[in-house]
């Protein structure tokens, strides 16, 4: 009798890791039944309320797999962008965007996806002394917006974070420039020096990039540039603690020149910036 138990518990173990191999095979995840998409898309905004990011992402995903052609997939697509950029997914909220704008590009919304591309960007800026890819791209994006949208409510936005951004490149070249300096390496600097007053004239460095070529043609030896760079430092930031520092490197002749207003006649920043 024992002997037949035995076999018949042998006989049955087949059986039993059978079902239990179907039962982990027929496991269905319960984010991917198939559901009205209103449903779905309510699940996955409860999600995004309770900061559960994967979940929710994976939710509006779910809308868009199951009911393609509805507006609720349209939803869910702009969604997926935005609760990444929520959670500081950043290069997952630029690949959604980047569909989404390529699936709608005529939606009443798409100014809002690009402006949300370019915060990607300027929420990854880093400090001036790294490299400035990452400042160059929100540029880029701050561009487009204010040029395609205009009249958007973002490009008002964009326009002040466009100013910021620029700053913040002239203070690369600002770092790089002094680097130069401090080697003694005055062309290179004075070539940095010179590209934040061609190039970024409304920024705050604009005052110090002028002292500092003064600083730097003088000692490259070269007095009439010096001077000139001082005259257009005074006639335009005349009150500046950078103007007093570039006064007082000046020889007495070079003062003299500055006090003479025939001896530069044009003293604006534009025409110091044109070719002999």
């Amino acid at each position: 009798m024992t002997v037949f138990k035995n076999i018949l518990l042998i006989a049955l173990i087949p059986v039993f890791g059978l079902t239990a191999c179907s039962s982990k095979k027929d496991k269905v995840d319960p984010l991917t039944l198939e559901r009205p998409a209103e449903q779905i898309f309510k699940e996955a905004q409860e999600a995004d309320k309770n900061k559960e990011y994967t979940k929710a992402s994976k939710l509006y995903s779910e809308v868009e797999r199951q009911h393609p052609y509805s507006d609720y997939a349209t939803q869910a697509q702009i969604r997926q962008a935005e609760v990444a950029y929520d959670h500081l997914k950043y290069d997952d909220a630029i690949v959604a965007i980047d569909r989404f704008v390529e699936l709608h590009p005529g939606h009443p919304n798409v100014d809002h996806a690009y402006y949300l591309k370019a915060m990607c960007y300027y929420e990854q800026i880093t400090d001036v002394r790294r490299d400035q890819a990452m400042t160059q791209s929100a540029l880029d994006a701050l561009d487009t917006v204010i040029n395609r949208f205009p009249d958007s409510k973002y490009a008002r936005e964009a326009r002040f974070k466009r100013d910021l951004v620029i700053d913040h490149l002239a203070g690369k070249e600002m770092d790089v420039g002094r680097y130069y300096q401090e080697k003694g390496e005055y062309n290179a600097a004075i070539n940095r020096f010179s590209t934040v007053v061609k190039n970024y004239q409304s920024t705050t460095h604009v005052p110090e990039a002028l002292h500092r070529l003064v600083e730097s043609y003088t000692s490259l030896g070269l007095k009439t540039e010096a001077t000139h760079v001082a005259a257009v430092l005074g006639h335009n930031y005349p009150g500046s603690e950078w103007y007093k520092d570039s006064y007082a490197i000046l020889d007495p002749a070079q003062r003299a020149n500055l006090k003479d207003q025939r001896s530069w006649v044009d003293r604006t920043i534009s025409g110091l910036l044109k070719p002999d």
